[in-house]
């Protein structure tokens, strides 16, 4: 409530009004009540809507107290001639309106009692009055009812009546004129005639050209009709023209009619024909029977009737006999079959075109005409057989070869495409566009050293034969395969101090190459130290050297076994080689003593040493193996009383006596070992 309108009783809350209330202002108030209990900080709200109920004290009102307007005598009864519009600020029923006419001096017109829409209730052409004045009154429909009357606020309306120009000129003149396309320009073409009933003013007629003249080719004498032509005229560019013409009365206001001319300009032999192209190029195939359709010339004349029928020729030149023309239709067909690989290419300069006029007229075009191939010819190989030399160590995907193939057609028809036909293993592919034999795989000699296949060449005729060569790949060997032995790990044996150049083993290792790529060497690469064996080169036979021994006696160390390494060689350019290993065991043969590892031994001990215990213990080595090198020890001499007691497999010496040092201080034992 920001204006203080209402008030409330803060302890019974009664809401009272504390101003005058306004429906048209606010019509609906919302208050927003707030109440609180005791001292409480508790609040709760409501909202009260209050509708402020209309009373009927607004009068209707006319936005204007006067107004004016102007009809005319011939408008016929049921015509609405004016509006009248009042307003209420009231709403309901206290602002719906009702109108009247309060009086007036004709019963011309009456009011629409709810639109106030003023219309005429008969003519008024036979009164005599010029105008009439109607008093219109707005009354609402409350309770009691306020009217416009009640504060002088009736809308006075004045209707004027006048004479008006009710006829129409009409056209007598004809709607059609015809006009030769040479004639100079002011040539009088067409003269318009229009006829007004009316008198005065409202009868008399002026002409003009409401439109088809904007490119202002005719003039038009507003007063006297007369049409002329204020251009030259071309009916190739524009051969009839349409002008909407108006005639038009100076009444008030003006009445008009319209007539639509239609000029038709006639034509003369002013154009010369002319080809849609001055090169006309086209194509057909070789080998067709005469008659065949090869193209349509045509050229167009912008003349009329005679004027522009045209006749065609072909004028005489290089291979024109070949062809004939339709001179009616222009349509060219073949007189004779064409070959393509005789002349390719006509060049007719000569095709004519004349029309019917008097004097006629004339011109020329020229026609390229291509002979297009038919596939009437096989591709040909240059030769029919070719032999070549390949090495097998020729990269995967190398050219071998290049075919060619000649095919005297053109285009797709002498597009020549290369196939292989027969078994090629895989081995071999060929480029259907070049003609070139590539490998597809890594040749290999020692599998197949000879191959022989066909090559095809082909258009893509399906009918005629195709051409085929023969093909014979000689491989050629390539040092590509390294000495294999039969085996990679060899084993044998020799006894010690047999002879020089006495046989050990005889390796053997293969080569699948030819000739020198497959001859093989042998030799020893390493493990021959002091050159202890030799082997024959070529059969792979190994022999001793020397006299081989199985001990060493300088070194005190076992040379039982050999391990060589051996190496074979082709004879290829670059050479390859494997390698074996051979592993020669020399045998043991009984030619080695036992050497103590000290001629005499020397021990100290206390006589009060307990028996069991251990005194001492010898070690003797034999050169010999296996067992010509097991040694066994014993006391031969100097333990008669039974005082020691030699291992015979150790040569440990223990205590068997107790010891006494008066009885007897030193021992002599002599120990053998065997």
């Amino acid at each position: 409530d920001p204006h203080g309108r209402f008030s409330i009783d803060p302890r019974i809350g009664i809401i009272h009004t504390k101003k005058q209330l306004d429906h048209e202002t606010q019509s609906v108030v919302v208050l927003t009540v707030q109440s609180q209990l005791g001292n409480l900080p508790v609040y709760s709200s409501t909202q009260v809507n209050i509708s402020v109920i209309d009373v009927n004290d607004n009068p209707p009102m006319f936005l204007t107290k006067s107004d004016k307007v102007t009809i005319s005598h011939t408008q016929p009864p049921g015509t609405a001639v004016y509006t009248a519009h009042a307003e209420d600020k009231d709403s309901g029923l206290n602002g719906a309106l009702k109108y009247s006419i309060a009086s007036m001096q004709s019963n011309a017109f009456s009011i629409d009692p709810s639109l106030g829409v003023v219309n005429l209730t008969r003519t008024v052409f036979a009164d005599k009055q010029q105008e009439y004045t109607l008093h219109i009154v707005a009354e609402d429909c409350g309770s009691p009812p306020l009217t416009s009357l009640l504060v002088l606020d009736s809308l006075a309306v004045k209707i004027v009546i006048l004479d008006i120009n009710d006829n129409s000129p009409s056209f007598t003149s004809l709607p059609l004129s015809y006009v030769m396309e040479d004639v100079e320009v002011g040539f009088l073409i067409h003269h318009i005639i229009a006829k007004d009933p009316d008198e005065g003013i409202n009868g008399q007629v002026t002409y003009h050209i409401l439109s088809g003249n904007e490119n202002r080719v005719f003039v038009l004498d507003k007063i006297t009709g007369l049409l002329t032509t204020a251009q030259l005229l071309d009916r190739e560019t524009q051969g009839c023209f349409s002008l909407t013409v108006m005639a038009l009365d100076d009444g008030s206001p003006a009445l008009s009619a319209t007539q639509v001319l239609t000029i038709i300009v006639l034509d003369v032999n002013d154009e010369t024909p002319i080809f849609l192209k001055q090169l006309y190029e086209t194509a057909v195939h070789e080998n067709r029977d005469p008659g065949e359709f090869v193209i349509k010339v045509e050229a167009v004349d912008r003349d009329a009737g005679l004027n522009s029928l045209l006749q065609y020729e072909i004028l005489p030149g290089t291979g024109f006999e070949k062809f004939r023309i339709n001179s009616s239709s222009g349509e060219l067909v073949t007189a004779a079959s064409l070959d393509r690989e005789t002349q390719e290419v006509f060049n007719i300069k000569g095709n004519s075109c004349r029309d019917r006029g008097n004097p006629s007229r004339s011109s020329t075009a020229q026609l390229y005409l291509t002979v297009l191939d038919e596939n009437d010819h096989s591709p040909l190989f240059a030769k029919t057989q070719y032999q070549i030399s390949v090495r097998e160590d020729l990269e995967e995907g190398s050219i071998i070869l290049d075919l060619l193939a000649s095919d005297e057609d053109e285009g797709l028809n002498g597009e020549v495409t290369y196939s292989l036909i027969d078994d090629t293993f895989g081995v071999f592919a060929i480029d259907t566009v070049t003609g070139s034999i590539l490998t597809t795989k890594a040749l290999d000699r020692e599998t197949k050293s000879q191959y022989t296949f066909r090559a095809v060449a082909s258009d893509c005729s399906t009918h005629l034969p195709r051409s085929t060569t023969v093909i014979t790949v000689l491989i050629q060997d390539a040092n590509d395969n390294v000495p294999k032995f039969e085996q990679s790990y060899y084993k044998a044996s020799i006894w010690e101090g047999q002879s020089p150049k006495t046989d050990i083993i005889q390796v053997f290792a293969t080569d699948p190459d030819s000739e020198l790529n497959g001859e093989i060497e042998y030799s020893i690469l390493s493990g021959n130290e002091n050159a202890a064996f030799l082997i024959d080169s070529a059969r792979g036979i190994i022999a001793t050297n020397t006299v081989l021994d199985h001990e060493n006696a300088s070194s005190h160390r076992f040379v039982s076994s050999h391990s060589l390494v051996l190496l074979a060689s082709n004879r290829g350019t670059p050479s390859l080689n494997s390698t074996a290993t051979v592993l020669i065991t020399v045998l043991d043969v009984n030619d080695n003593l036992p050497v103590f590892s000290s001629p005499e031994y020397h021990i100290h001990i206390k006589e009060s040493i307990p028996v069991g215990s251990h005194i001492t213990e010898v070690t003797a080595n034999d050169c010999d193996a296996g067992t010509n090198a097991e040694i066994t020890y014993a006391i031969i001499s100097g333990n008669d009383r039974g005082h020691f007691r030699m291992d015979g497999r150790t040569g440990a010496v223990a205590l068997m006596k107790m010891l006494d040092y008066e009885d007897a201080m030193t021992f002599t034992l002599v120990i053998q070992a065997t």
